[in-house]
């Protein structure tokens, strides 16, 4: 049995208050997601033991009932989640309080900024492939920060010089064509 039809009747509980704003309901990550102007603003997902309520922008969240959760400390920045075991556990007027400031908080634009990260270490093998190669160089500038990153932490985790090389030789012709390491993963 799915963990959504064993949570069937929470679910339902929490779509129907859900349906009673002006979020617009899409499917993402295989979940429903909720928007306002394109902006997601949360997701509901039956889990093994609970249905939780997220909110993509949960951190600034008053939580006047402090039931939000943080589902990965250290690694979540933003969103925060309200779990229920079990339908007597919801309160429809409270989760209503927490969706209706999620909303307000997406038309304010009230949205979490990523950190920026420090800056880029370049290993000695990149630089010294640099100093030989000045297209690879400009190339390589012409990534995004995070295409670039995606090499550099590919190259820096080689422990063993000669696996360094080999590492660089592969990835040479994708900068040079402006890829990143891990496109051909992505959609």
């Amino acid at each position: 049995m799915k963990n959504s039809e064993i949570w069937q009747k929470e679910l339902e509980f929490l779509k129907a208050i859900i349906d009673k704003t002006e979020l617009v309901k899409t499917t993402k990550w295989g979940s429903d997601v909720y928007t306002v102007n394109n902006g997601n603003v949360l997701l509901i997902r039956a889990f093994k033991n609970y249905v939780s309520l997220w909110f993509f922008n949960g951190v600034f969240l008053k939580d006047p009932y402090q039931v939000l959760e943080n589902a990965q400390e250290g690694k979540t920045k933003a969103m925060r989640h309200w779990r229920f075991s079990s339908a007597d556990e919801m309160n429809e007027s409270r989760i209503s309080v927490y969706i209706e400031e999620a909303i307000e908080n997406e038309k304010n634009d009230l949205r979490w900024k990523p950190e920026k990260s420090e800056e880029l270490e370049i290993p000695d093998i990149l630089v010294q492939a640099f100093t030989k190669d000045h297209k690879f160089k400009n190339a390589f500038d012409s990534l995004t920060p995070f295409k670039q990153k995606e090499y550099v932490e590919h190259l820096s985790t080689a422990k063993r010089e000669a696996t360094q090389i080999v590492r660089l030789e592969k990835i040479k012709p994708m900068v040079l064509e402006g890829k990143g390491l891990n496109d051909k993963y992505r959609k």
